[in-house]
C-alpha cells in the first residue's frame, strides 16, 4: 500500500528560441490507457446502477412491454383504456409530426409508465415476501403450506447483482416498548436475587408507563424516515464516539490455514494474497459477487456494508470519529465531521500530520485499498509447543508490536517471515461476516487458483515495466516523537495485559451434536454457560446475531443466559437425574433458538433499548431504568464465525485447508471474549481472551472448563455415564498464576 507511482507526461525548458517541449510517448500512452480504464469502470457502474435500479424487472423487459403495447395498437385494441389517446392530446410536439408518429410516441410513453408501475409493484411484492419470517420459527423438517408457497414465490425472482436487493429489503421494525421491557425482565431474572429483581421490575414498569412511550414516538418517526432506525446511531455512539484505544478493545482478527502454509516465502505469499484481494475488489466494483444469503435458503442479506471494504479509514475526532471512503470516482465521508483536538491521536494528527510531507504520506495510507504489514516474526502452530504458539499467533494478530499495524484502516493484512498470514480489522465500518467473506475468497484464490511453483515462488514472469514501490517519508519532530512514545507505552500496557488461549477441539463436532437433535450453536452456548458457572457463576452473556435480513441491518444481541439455561445448569451441577437434565437441556436449547430467531427478525432487546437511551439523551431527560440497562457489563461476550463460501474449500479431499477462525479482545475488564467456529462435522475452534490484571479470569483455565463442559453435555445427550464429580463442595476460586 505504498504511495502511487507518479508519471511525468511532459517536460519543458525555456530557451532563447522559446519553449522546448519534450513529450514522453510512454507517459502519454499510460495516461490514455488510464483514461480508458476509468471510462470502462464508469460504464460498468452506470450499467449496474440501471440494472439494480429497475430490479426485480430488467431493462430488456421495457422493450418487451413497448413491443407488446405497439402490437395491440395494430390489432385495433386499446389496453390503455383511452390513456394513450389522452397522452397524444397533450403531447407538446410540433404540428409537423404525423398523427401516426404521435400515436407511436404516446404508446411508448404509456408503455414506460406501465413498466415503471410494474417495477414498483414487483418491488413491493418482493419486499412483502422478504418480510415473511415465520419460516424461521417452524420445526425443522416440517414446512407449512404457506412457507412452501412463499419459497416458490421468492424463487420466481432471478439471481441479481450484489446490490439489486437493497431497495426491496424491508425496514427493521421498531418493537413495542411493553414487549421489550417484558423480555428484558425475563433475561435478567437468573442474574438477580428477589430484592434486586423487584427493584428492577419497579424501574421498568415506571419507564414503560411514562417516559417509554414518549421516546418510542421519536423512534417510530425515525423508522418512517430512515432506512434503519438503529445502524447510524450504533456506528456513531458505540464505535466512532468510543474514546478507548481501538486496538484490542474494538478491532478483531482472522487466522490463516491451521495445518498448512502454501509457501514459506513471505514475499510470494504477500504477492499472491494481495493479488487475490484486488481480484475481489474488481468483482466488487462490477457487482459480480452474488448477494450473501442465509445458508441453505434463497433469503438475501443486506450488502450495504460491502461498499466500504476497500479504501476506508477511520479518522479520529473531538467527540466522535468519522469514516472516510475514497473510491475511483469520488471521495466521500460518512459520519459526523468534527474537528479533532482532544484525544491524543486526533490531537497529534491535527498538529503534526495536517500539512506538508506528513500529510501527503498520511493521505497515501488513508486512501489506500488496505494496509499490509511484512512482519519479521514467525507465527502459526509450530515448534515444540504448538498450543502455546497458537496463543502467540492470536495475540500477535490482535495487536502485533503495537506499532506495526494501521488499526484505523478497514483491514490490515499481516504476512509473517515463514509465509503465514492473518488479518486485523477495524470494526466500525462493518461486522465480521463481511470481512470474513473477503478473507475466505483471498485464502482460496491464493492457494487453489494462483498457486506457487515447486520452489514456493509465485507463478508467472516478473513484469519489469511495473513501477517500483516508493518509500513514504515523514518529518518527525521531537515533540511528535514524544507523543508517539507516550501512545506506544499506553498500547504496550494494554497489549501486555491480554491473556489469550486458542485451541482446536477435534474429539467431536457439529455432526455428533446434530445426531442428538440439538442445534450446534445452542449446544455450545449451553457449554459456555456451564463452564462459566463452574468457574464463577451466572453472568450477563452476549452472543452476536445479525439483522441483515433488513436494510442496512448490522447486529443484535442474543442474551444466552436465560431462565431455561440456568435451570439446566443448576440441575446438572446439582446431580439431578439424567432424564431431567436432558429435558431441561432441550428446553434451554429451544429457548436459545427462539431468542436467536427473535433477534434476527427484529424482536431483540438491546438495540431497541439502546436507541431509546439515545433519544433520551437528545431530549435531555434521565431514565434510571435505561441508565442501569446500558451500564450492565457483558462479562461473557461470544460470537460464532461460520464458513460462508463452503464451495471454495474441498474439506473432503483437502481437509487440511481449514482456517482456525478469528477472535477479539474481552469486552469487560473482568470478563471473557469467546469466538468459536464449527468446521466440518468434527472440529470446533475456540478463541478465548481475558485480562491478566483481573484475578477472576484465566483464559487457559476457562478453556479447560469449556472442554470439560463439551464432554459432559455430549455424554448427557448420548446417554453415556458422566465423569465422577470431585468431592470438593462448591465452585473453586480461580486465582491467577503469578
Amino acid at each position: 500500500m505504498a504511495e502511487a507511482h507518479q508519471a511525468v507526461a511532459f517536460q519543458f525548458t525555456v530557451t532563447p528560441e522559446g519553449i522546448d517541449l519534450q513529450l514522453s510517448h510512454q507517459a502519454l500512452s499510460e495516461i490514455y490507457l488510464s483514461g480508458v480504464r476509468s471510462w470502462k469502470k464508469r460504464v460498468i457502474r452506470l450499467k449496474n446502477n440501471v440494472i439494480t435500479g429497475v430490479y426485480p424487472a430488467s431493462p430488456s423487459s421495457w422493450l418487451f412491454v413497448v413491443i407488446a403495447i405497439l402490437a395491440t395498437m395494430y390489432t385495433r385494441s386499446d389496453p390503455s383504456m383511452g390513456l394513450i389517446a389522452k397522452i397524444q392530446e397533450h403531447l407538446p410536439v410540433s404540428q409537423s409530426m404525423s398523427s401516426q408518429c404521435q400515436a407511436v410516441l404516446s404508446a411508448v410513453l404509456f408503455s414506460t409508465m406501465l413498466w415503471l408501475l410494474l417495477i414498483f409493484t414487483m418491488r413491493l411484492c418482493l419486499k412483502q415476501l422478504l418480510s415473511y419470517h415465520r419460516w424461521m420459527f417452524e420445526q425443522h423438517g416440517k414446512m407449512s403450506n404457506t412457507t412452501k408457497v412463499w419459497v416458490v414465490s421468492v424463487n420466481f425472482f432471478t439471481t441479481p447483482l450484489l446490490y439489486s436487493y437493497q431497495g426491496s429489503l424491508p425496514n427493521l421494525p421498531v418493537p413495542v416498548v411493553k414487549d421489550t421491557v417484558k423480555r428484558y425482565l425475563e433475561s435478567v431474572r437468573p442474574l438477580m436475587d428477589d430484592t434486586q429483581y423487584e427493584r428492577t421490575t419497579k424501574l421498568a414498569e415506571e419507564f414503560e408507563s411514562s417516559l417509554g412511550n414518549r421516546l418510542q414516538w421519536y423512534l417510530k418517526l425515525k423508522s418512517l424516515w430512515a432506512a434503519n432506525y438503529v445502524s447510524d446511531w450504533w456506528e456513531e455512539y458505540v464505535y466512532l464516539r468510543g474514546r478507548s484505544p481501538i486496538m484490542v478493545n474494538s478491532n478483531y482478527y482472522g487466522m490463516d490455514f491451521l495445518f498448512v502454509t502454501p509457501t514459506p516465502i513471505q514475499s510470494a505469499r504477500a504477492g499472491n494474497s494481495i493479488h487475490s484481494f484486488f481480484l475481489y475488489r474488481r468483482k466488487l466494483n462490477k457487482e459480480e459477487i452474488k448477494p450473501s444469503r442465509i445458508p441453505g435458503t434463497v433469503i438475501p442479506l443486506c450488502a450495504a456494508q460491502c461498499e466500504r471494504i476497500f479504501h476506508t479509514t477511520r479518522i479520529p475526532g473531538e467527540e466522535t470519529g468519522k469514516q472516510t471512503h475514497a473510491c475511483n470516482f469520488q471521495g466521500q465521508s460518512d459520519g459526523p465531521r468534527k474537528t479533532c483536538t482532544l484525544i491524543p491521536w486526533a490531537k497529534a494528527r491535527t498538529k503534526f500530520f495536517s500539512t506538508g510531507l506528513n500529510k501527503r504520506s498520511l493521505d497515501c495510507i488513508e486512501k489506500a485499498a488496505f494496509f499490509v504489514t511484512l512482519d519479521d516474526d514467525e507465527q502459526g502452530m509450530m515448534g515444540d509447543d504448538p498450543a502455546a504458539s497458537l496463543d502467540n499467533y492470536a495475540k500477535n494478530l490482535l495487536h502485533g508490536k503495537c506499532y506495526d499495524r494501521w488499526f484505523d484502516k478497514s483491514f490490515s493484512v499481516v504476512f509473517y517471515k515463514n509465509g503465514k498470514c492473518g488479518i486485523n480489522a477495524e470494526h466500525s465500518w462493518a461486522d465480521a461476516p463481511v470481512l470474513a467473506h473477503v478473507w475466505e475468497y483471498a485464502l482460496a484464490t491464493d492457494s487453489f487458483q494462483l498457486g506457487y511453483n515447486t520452489e514456493g515462488h509465485c507463478k508467472g514472469e516478473v513484469d519489469s515495466s511495473l513501477p517500483k514501490p516508493q518509500k513514504l517519508n515523514w518529518e518527525i519532530t521531537p515533540e511528535c516523537e514524544e507523543q508517539i512514545s507516550q501512545s506506544l507505552d499506553v498500547a504496550q500496557k494494554l497489549a501486555d495485559d491480554i491473556d489469550f488461549h486458542v485451541f482446536s477441539f477435534q474429539e467431536f463436532g457439529k455432526g455428533k451434536v446434530k445426531k442428538c437433535r440439538v442445534s450446534p450453536d445452542a449446544f455450545i452456548q449451553m457449554c459456555l454457560q456451564l463452564a462459566y458457572f463452574r468457574q464463577n457463576n451466572f453472568c450477563l452473556t452476549y452472543e452476536a446475531s445479525m439483522t441483515r435480513l433488513f436494510r442496512e441491518g448490522r447486529t443484535e444481541t442474543v442474551r444466552s443466559c436465560s431462565n431455561e439455561s440456568s435451570a439446566f445448569v443448576r440441575a446438572f451441577e446439582g446431580g439431578e437425574a439424567p432424564d431431567v437434565c436432558r429435558r431441561l437441556l432441550r428446553a434451554a436449547s429451544e429457548k436459545h433458538q427462539l431468542l436467536y430467531r427473535m433477534a434476527m427478525t427484529g424482536g431483540g432487546i438491546d438495540r431497541h433499548l439502546f436507541c431509546l437511551y439515545v433519544v433520551s439523551k437528545y431530549l435531555g431527560v434521565e431514565s434510571p431504568f435505561l441508565k442501569e440497562v446500558l451500564s450492565e457489563p457483558w462479562r461473557l461476550s461470544t460470537s460464532q464465525t461460520g464458513v460462508q463460501q463452503v464451495e471454495l474449500f474441498d474439506l473432503v479431499n483437502h481437509p487440511e485447508y481449514i482456517s482456525c477462525g478469528g477472535g477479539f479482545g474481552p469486552v469487560a475488564d473482568d470478563g471473557y471474549g469467546v469466538s468459536y467456529s464449527l468446521i466440518g462435522d468434527n472440529m470446533i475452534n475456540f478463541h478465548i481472551s481475558c485480562k491478566h490484571s483481573c484475578p477472576q479470569t484465566d483464559a487457559h483455565k476457562f478453556g479447560s472448563q469449556i472442554k470439560k463442559a463439551l464432554h459432559d453435555i455430549i455424554n448427557l445427550l448420548s446417554g453415556a455415564q458422566p465423569e465422577p464429580k470431585k468431592p470438593e463442595a462448591g465452585r473453586p476460586e480461580v486465582k491467577k498464576d503469578q
